[in-house]
């Protein structure tokens, strides 16, 4: 029964996550597995980027990203050291018709008996410690990143490393040398991941690709360290708000969108944007909105409520001016350098 039970829970989750896999003859493992898998969608982002002769993943896991990946090389290994995952993994890829060698070892046993050198190395390291608590730092996943990265790279150009959507990218930086590229990646503007690539020949140049992945792809792309040397300029609210992607806010270049964009902030710590006239492009939403008194805010109506910079959250908003949810109109609770300010769409 509590096999079935896991079938039935897999295909759930599979008709949102990964609906290449509602095929006739497909196991699915249980369920913390398919909660750690990449999404088919960022999968296949990462599938656009990567190609070769030969690919290993280190961390194989249910197999997502490893499938997409493995269309673009020649030669696919797959090492993953729990062995019941591994053997659904096989047969699920025998009924997909697909070839690779998939190998039954930890990780690091791997690398030390192995000979062969890769084009790209792929890892998604285990983000929970043996209390099953959420971790973040490089030192505290599993592989220790910080630890092996140097016989990673002796082994092959590249190296790409998928973590957390929480972690702090200077930190990342400081810690980690050979970075070279970092994209961030959301799906319908909810941040998945970020996946990081090394190499041996990278220079001091790091490129940061903010992404989301909805119908299309939008993808604001520009140098790590270039916030550093942005400035913003500010003002009170004009006819338009500029809410950028959460990959956007995820980078942290608040001055930078102001300068590229020629937008200005409402103030230091609310990450809005306004404009008299519309800027191309803009990672974003773009909102034509006026600055309205409280006491006009009817009871009843409906908003999509955000709160950014202000004391009050989106559901305590709801509640205090008996709002409802929803429709296409926005209410935004911020501050700009004047003090605290709503703002409704029109």
């Amino acid at each position: 029964m509590s096999e079935i039970v896991q079938q039935i829970k897999g295909k759930q989750v599979a008709q949102k996550k990964f609906p290449f896999l509602m095929k006739e003859g497909i196991i699915f493992p249980p369920q913390l597995n398919l909660e750690q898998s990449s999404s088919e969608q960022t999968a296949i982002y990462k599938s656009g980027i990567l190609k070769g002769k030969n690919f290993v993943d280190l961390t194989s896991g249910f197999g997502i990203d490893a499938y997409y990946l493995s269309r673009n090389f020649e030669k696919t290994t797959l090492v993953e050291q729990n062995s019941a995952l591994l053997e659904i993994v096989k047969h699920n890829w025998e009924v997909l018709e697909k070839k690779a060698s998939f190998i039954n070892e930890k990780l690091e046993d791997f690398l030390d008996q192995n000979k062969e050198y890769f084009d790209v190395i792929y890892l998604d390291p285990a983000r929970r410690d043996e209390h099953k608590n959420k971790v973040f730092l490089l030192e505290d996943l599993s592989p220790d990143i910080l630890e092996i990265r140097e016989k990673l790279l002796s082994i092959s150009d590249q190296v790409v490393i998928k973590l957390s959507p929480l972690i702090d990218l200077k930190y990342l930086v400081s810690v980690l040398p050979g970075i070279f590229r970092i994209d961030i990646v959301a799906v319908k503007n909810d941040v998945k991941e970020v996946v990081i690539f090394l190499s041996n020949t990278a220079d001091h140049t790091i490129v940061c690709n903010c992404v989301n992945l909805e119908s299309g792809e939008d993808t604001f792309t520009f140098q790590f360290g270039e916030e550093e040397n942005a400035r913003a300029e500010y003002s009170e609210p004009e006819r338009l708000i500029y809410i950028p992607n959460h990959s956007i806010l995820k980078s942290g270049i608040f001055n930078l969108i102001s300068e590229k964009f020629r937008l200005k902030k409402l103030h230091p710590n609310t990450h809005l944007y306004t404009s008299s006239d519309r800027a191309d492009n803009f990672p974003g939403r773009i909102i034509e909105m006026e600055v309205v008194e409280s006491k006009n805010i009817k009871k009843k109506d409906q908003f999509n409520i955000i709160s950014k910079n202000h004391p009050l959250k989106p559901e305590e908003i709801k509640k205090k001016y008996s709002l409802k949810d929803g429709g296409e109109n926005y209410l935004i609770f911020t501050q700009s350098k004047k003090g605290k300010i709503i703002l409704k769409s029109v």
